[in-house]
């Protein structure tokens, strides 16, 4: 699960950038204030760190975390940070239901949840349309929106070259 949260740390090093980014690597491991394990970084994207916490994945902050010693201090335990990962998670799952509203990449509003199974969401465009999109191509937020795979754009193309739009990630 990759999630970009707010989850702030302490900081009690200022480092310059170029520091801080000779710190951060894949494997580098990440412990809590008193030194337990908390997880290890899986890899280095933009301003962000993907980290392992041997239960999930999360996306978070380079901002959040502070070198020392040859690892990252988080100012969370690991049973802290992956309870904070499955209540969110818990949040966004619930908001993939009927009614929903439904964004694009582009945060433009293309339709709305008309079902949810398993395996797919059926979408109802303000066309009057349908499409169908593999549940793995929608994704609910904690802040109860919802956000599918293509931009409205390619929405609006697929229902004008048939009328009906296959699953996506099929």
């Amino acid at each position: 699960m990759r999630l970009i949260t707010a989850i702030t740390a302490f900081s009690a090093l200022a480092l310059s950038a170029p520091a801080f980014a000779q710190a951060i690597a894949p494997g580098t491991q990440v412990t809590d204030v008193n030194g337990g394990a908390v997880g290890t970084v899986k890899a280095v994207q933009g301003d962000n760190l993907l980290i392992s916490t041997g239960t999930h994945e999360v996306l978070l902050p380079k901002s959040g975390f502070t070198p020392a010693n040859g690892k990252l201090l988080f100012g969370m335990t690991q049973a802290q940070l992956n309870a904070e990962i499955e209540k969110t998670t818990a949040a966004a799952e619930a908001s993939v239901v009927v009614g929903a509203t439904v964004k694009g990449l582009q945060g433009t509003e293309i339709g709305k949840i008309d079902s949810v199974t398993a395996d797919s969401v059926i979408i109802a465009l303000p066309s009057g349309k349908k499409i169908q999109i593999a549940r793995k191509g929608v994704r609910g937020n904690a802040d109860g929106t919802v956000i599918v795979g293509l931009t409205a754009e390619q929405v609006n193309a697929s229902t004008q070259a048939s009328e009906t739009v296959p699953p996506s990630g099929q």
